[in-house]
């Protein structure tokens, strides 16, 4: 049976390109095709085009051109920034500091860099997702020469402390890199102001193209290179430009930053009612991380009693897109790490649901999330053996 309509509520996931950034790529896919890299006028072209979106980038975080390279996406541009740092400083120290509800792209990074000599200290986090500042003060010794710590979380939506962050790394001498790619484009950031050295990004996450992604490393950063081969972005990343991934990334976070006050609202707003309903029409429900210092879209819930997979199954009968945790582990039957980390049990942790929501969503989504999701869950519920034990106690009692 074909949905009667179709609500995407997985923007952390990824966002639809927007229709003015696929016509500022198209040209470079079709007659604008020269490899920036040659000499004649048509890689000219090509090559003014990559710097242009270079500018567009740097303006939006506040850096110099000069200190932005363009990766393949987040995962690369984590990859980077940890295995650089790490390799380049490793004379004057072997410590990583991290947090518990990373991206698996720092994570196992980490646990990478673990097989080769180096130390990793996993900082706990508060019930909301928060690290403490108290926790990062003691984790750092005179070994340690690199801290990554998210500036949002993909699940939850919690919002780091990273200005205190970044200034206690400045203030130590340590270098703080930030996986910024849930947050870019939807609150604004300042690399100078934050006290930050590096940070990661990456395109379809603000309706930009995938595959095209950035790592800004401050001037007088050392960094090794993660790829070898040419001499393309300041021999600092082998590969032959993505020249329409990179144009239609300048386009994007340009959009973004123009729209990003007013979107910010319309979204919180929406976020805000959804969510309110949400709690007020379905019992024994909990939201999961920050109450207020959270991104605007997200909401993360979860639902006693019942398993977030069939939760999913059934809401996309009804045409609405969700999410059960991250995409990069929704097929993972383990409890979500990052709900694991903030003291949620694991079968409350398997109840959960991520719904986040975007540019596109209206109060018309918002009303039609809320006409199916109770009784989804109430259905569920019917038949789950848990609840059919929380019943006969509740009676018992």
């Amino acid at each position: 049976m074909t949905p009667e309509r179709i609500v995407y509520m997985d923007h952390s996931a990824t966002t639809a390109t927007d229709p003015a950034v696929v016509d500022a790529m198209i040209p470079w896919m079709t007659a604008r095709y020269g490899n920036p890299s040659s000499v004649y006028r048509l890689a000219g072209e090509s090559r003014k085009a990559v710097e242009e979106a270079r500018a567009s980038v740097a303006t939006v975080l506040g850096a110099d051109p000069g200190e932005i390279f363009f990766t393949s996406g987040g995962t690369e541009a984590d990859n980077w920034a940890i295995k650089g740092v790490a390799f380049a400083h490793q004379k004057k120290g072997t410590h990583i500091i991290t947090s518990a509800i990373e991206h698996h792209a720092v994570l196992h990074t980490c646990r990478y860099l673990e097989q080769h000599g180096f130390s990793v200290t996993i900082l706990p986090v508060d019930e909301t997702g928060k690290v403490r500042m108290e926790d990062l003060k003691a984790a750092i010794t005179d070994q340690t020469i690199l801290v990554s710590i998210m500036t949002a979380n993909n699940e939850i939506g919690t919002i780091q402390p990273v200005t205190a962050i970044g200034a206690l790394c400045r203030e130590m001498g340590i270098l703080f890199h930030t996986d910024a790619v849930q947050a870019i484009g939807t609150i604004p950031m300042d690399v100078r102001s934050m006290n930050i050295d590096l940070l990661s990004l990456s395109g379809h996450k603000f309706y930009g193209p995938k595959g095209a992604g950035a790592l800004y490393i401050r001037k007088g950063v050392r960094v090794e290179n993660l790829l070898h081969g040419g001499g393309q972005e300041k021999r600092k990343r082998a590969g032959t430009e993505n020249v329409p991934g990179i144009i239609g990334l300048g386009a994007a976070i340009g959009l973004a930053a123009e729209r990003m006050e007013e979107q910010a609202l319309r979204v919180s707003t929406l976020r805000d009612r959804l969510l309110a309903g949400i709690l007020e029409r379905i019992p024994h429900t909990r939201l999961n991380g920050h109450p207020s210092d959270r991104l605007p879209g997200n909401i993360n819930v979860s639902f006693e009693f019942i398993e977030g997979e069939s939760i999913l199954l059934l809401l996309d009968r009804v045409g609405i897109c969700a999410s059960t945790g991250s995409a990069c582990t929704s097929g993972s039957l383990e409890p979500s790490h990052v709900l694991r980390a903030i003291g949620i049990p694991a079968e409350r942790a398997h109840g959960s649901l991520r719904l986040t929501l975007g540019a596109e969503n209206t109060g018309e989504d918002v009303g039609y999330v809320l006409e199916h999701l109770p009784g989804i869950i109430s259905r569920l519920r019917e038949m789950s053996p848990l609840y059919a034990d929380f019943n006969k106690r509740s009676m018992d009692v």
